[in-house]
């Protein structure tokens, strides 16, 4: 069995794969951290503030309704990607 780590290492490599950096650095509002932790917070007591009271914009929550392994992996490679476009970020003069 994979490690968690593993799991969200695969999933952002993935991204990687299917997405542009110039992609991700278009969501210049925090929307990769919004919707990893809309996704991260699905079914407990949280909610995010700011993100129309908690909804879904990307339809991830829906889509993987019912497999939070797989919830919390896209979360967790959002939020590696939102860390990668700050730091590019940075770098630009």
């Amino acid at each position: 069995m994979k490690t968690g780590a593993q799991l969200i290492a695969e999933e952002r490599w993935h991204q990687q794969d299917s997405y542009t950096d110039g992609h991700d650095d278009e969501h210049t509002a925090a929307e990769l951290a919004v919707n990893a932790a809309i996704l991260a917070t699905f079914g407990t007591d949280a909610f995010v503030m700011g993100s129309n009271e908690g909804t879904d914009p990307w339809g991830l929550v829906g889509k993987y309704y019912d497999n939070r392994v797989r919830q919390l992996t896209i979360a967790g490679a959002l939020i590696a990607a939102e860390i990668d476009r700050l730091q590019r970020a940075e770098e630009k003069p």
